[in-house]
């Protein structure tokens, strides 16, 4: 799967980009667990949202090898 990474998530990666391998279990949540054992540091931020080929996503929704995932941070304002 192709992931784009936004915002602190990308300074913590290192990347904006990355290729991931689909997870046994093709769930956004079987992907948020995944990717925060490869790097820790993403459980620090808070409420991270997950998107889907450019549709939010829940923790249900299930994943496929072409799918674009997205990492969104939460984002402040003011």
């Amino acid at each position: 799967m192709k992931v784009l990474i936004f915002g602190a998530a990308r300074d913590i990666v290192g990347k904006q980009e990355l290729d991931f391998p689909l997870p046994s279990d093709p769930s956004v949540k079987s992907f948020r667990e995944n990717i925060c054992s490869q790097f820790p540091e993403l459980k620090k931020l808070n409420a991270l949202a997950f998107a889907v080929n450019e549709e939010y996503a829940n923790d249900e929704d299930v994943l496929k090898n072409q799918d674009v995932v997205a990492i969104i941070p939460p984002v402040s304002g003011g």
